[in-house]
């Protein structure tokens, strides 16, 4: 009976130490990506301000909707440095996901800080496009939908691998017609990959926390965790971003 007792309570003991590592994991996946998002969106906010002028003495032309750009907002959206602002945090984010695995923790760190303000640069134009009104509504809701889909990820007992292929698919779609519809500027094609994209990058949110909170060891050293944190960090971050523009796209007030 004694050592049925002693055994039980090692197990407790066990299941404390290995949830109280869990949520201490999970805490710092969420705080990498948070830190993330607000470089981004520091980033954005700093390029829009150097991009634009109400200064007539300042202006080196106009942009959409009749604002009026500095020198260097010219260049960041009227020149070919337009294309490597548009499609170089695509080709950032393939080659982290490619990558960061093998990188120390501290080379990960900087990779992931680096494509969030890389990132935040090419963002800059949606305060051109829509109002600052509509850009912060459309964050709070995502932040609430995030939060809501996030938890329901982490808590639920269903396996949500099955899904992952679908909205996998999904996403390389959403993502194909996003870079058609910036030559085709078609408002029906940009409404339908809005919409799949709000159910795509929803299902994915979830299915990112449940994959996040099963990579948890209590083993793993230091350098293994963090690296770990960061790629969790960077797939909700994608997540996030992305529920969040097809939100915008969708309910934003233009400017």
């Amino acid at each position: 009976m004694a050592d049925f007792d002693n055994r039980a309570i090692r197990a407790t003991s066990a299941t404390s130490v290995t949830d109280a590592g869990l949520k201490a994991y999970m805490l710092r996946v969420y705080n990498y990506m948070f830190l993330a998002l607000l470089i981004t969106g520091a980033t954005a906010y700093a390029t829009f301000a150097a991009a634009v002028t109400t200064d007539p003495a300042q202006s080196a032309g106009k942009f959409a909707n009749g604002v009026m750009v500095t020198s260097f907002g010219a260049l960041l959206f009227g020149s070919p440095i337009k294309w490597a602002v548009i499609f170089s945090p695509l080709v950032l984010v393939l080659l982290l996901n490619a990558r960061i695995r093998t990188m120390s923790f501290a080379t990960a760190q900087i990779a992931f800080w680096t494509f969030a303000a890389i990132m935040g640069v090419s963002l800059s134009s949606i305060f051109i496009s829509y109002t600052y009104t509509s850009i912060a509504e459309v964050f709070f809701v995502t932040a609430a939908a995030f939060g809501g889909l996030s938890l329901w990820g982490y808590t639920t007992k269903t396996d949500l691998t099955g899904m992952g292929s679908f909205l996998f698919m999904g996403m390389i779609g959403v993502v194909a017609a996003s870079v058609v519809d910036i030559w085709l500027k078609s408002d029906m094609l940009a409404f339908v990959y809005s919409v799949v994209g709000v159910v795509v990058f929803t299902g994915l949110t979830a299915y990112y926390t449940q994959k996040i909170k099963e990579m948890y060891v209590v083993s793993d050293d230091g350098s293994v965790a963090g690296r770990k944190a960061i790629i969790g960090a960077l797939s909700l971050y994608i997540a996030f971003l992305n529920l969040f523009m097809s939100l915008l796209r969708l309910m934003g007030g233009r400017r």
